[in-house]
């Protein structure tokens, strides 16, 4: 029996943002270079997922395995801001997993410097099964040792029958379709950008009609890819959904919008939106996002969402394969 909604496994992050004026090329090795603002904020797949998942009103958990250092300390206070639990029994050795984005203001792009510690030391000793008591299992990226207990995890939702939202990284896609296909098998949504689905299908087809479908031969029984401007494209029940990005949104950061997306289409589905509807709530939360520095700065209610999701009456369109 549940007592909660969603489990959120993955990395939890602090993420440090640094704005600069000068563009890229300007810049050459050994330069000291004038930061104009900078912030410090918790991001992560679990930590992200799982604050915009609260935010809109779900009772969420995680499972990410983080350190005993001050960036631990931060990433615990920020979840416990949107009530959210770490269930993982142990800290790591590891330190907590961190990264730098450093944005020019200029060229309007980033360079993002990533270390992936704590969050790749998760093992099979770090939960119970005991402690699956949720309605849905949001799997994001385990990479390193933490790639091992994904077999274990699968087991339980199997044996619990608990439904399996996978939303990989592009390291793990990379890993191919063949070493990923016992999660593959047991997936009910598969949410990756373009990038991340032709690497799994190992593949540089530009055809995203093409990448549904070879994904949903895989076994999910939805699959959605998301195209950064160009919108998404998502394959269920024989329906092809699609539509392009938001317009009158001011891109200002995009981390964390695909999470806040996938959270937010996630949501739709557990309360039982009808398909489209529940893509549309995930665009309007991956825009909110868009907009704002930091992956889980303002995050939407699902009475915001609504209201969003009114004002902007997204055109999706739907074609029968």
């Amino acid at each position: 029996m549940s007592n909660y909604d969603v489990l959120c496994i993955g990395s939890a992050t602090i993420d440090t943002f640094l704005s600069i004026e000068q563009p890229f090329s300007s810049l050459k090795s050994g330069d000291k270079v004038l930061v104009k603002s900078s912030g410090k904020y918790s991001g992560g797949g679990a930590a992200n997922s799982a604050a915009a998942l609260s935010r809109l009103g779900l009772k969420v958990k995680t499972l990410t395995k983080l350190s005993r250092d001050h960036d631990a300390d931060f990433i615990k206070k920020d979840l416990k801001k949107y009530r959210v639990e770490n269930i993982c029994l142990s800290a790591s050795r590891e330190m907590t997993d961190s990264a730098t984005v450093v944005y020019s203001l200029k060229e309007k792009d980033r360079i993002i410097f990533v270390h992936k510690g704590a969050s790749t030391d998760l093992s099979r000793k770090d939960f119970k099964e005991s402690q699956f008591k949720c309605r849905w299992i949001y799997l994001a990226s385990l990479t390193g040792k933490s790639f091992q207990t994904i077999p274990r995890i699968v087991k339980i939702a199997r044996k619990k029958n608990l439904p399996l939202l996978f939303n990989p990284s592009l390291y793990l896609a990379k890993k191919g379709k063949n070493i990923l296909k016992p999660v593959l098998k047991n997936t009910v949504v598969l949410v990756m950008n373009k990038a991340e689905a032709q690497a799994l299908t190992g593949t540089s087809s530009k055809s995203i009609f093409w990448l549904l479908k070879e994904l949903r031969g895989l076994g999910p029984k939805a699959v959605v890819i998301t195209d950064g401007r160009k919108g998404f494209a998502a394959l269920q029940n024989n329906m092809v959904y699609h539509t392009e990005a938001m317009p009158d949104v001011k891109i200002i950061d995009t981390t964390g919008a695909g999470d806040a997306f996938t959270s937010g289409l996630l949501f739709g589905i557990i309360k039982r939106y009808p398909f489209e509807d529940a893509l549309r709530l995930g665009q309007v939360n991956a825009s909110s996002v868009l907009q704002h520095l930091g992956a889980k700065n303002e995050l939407l209610t699902e009475k915001e969402a609504k209201a969003m999701m009114k004002k902007y009456r997204i055109i999706i369109t739907k074609t029968r394969v």
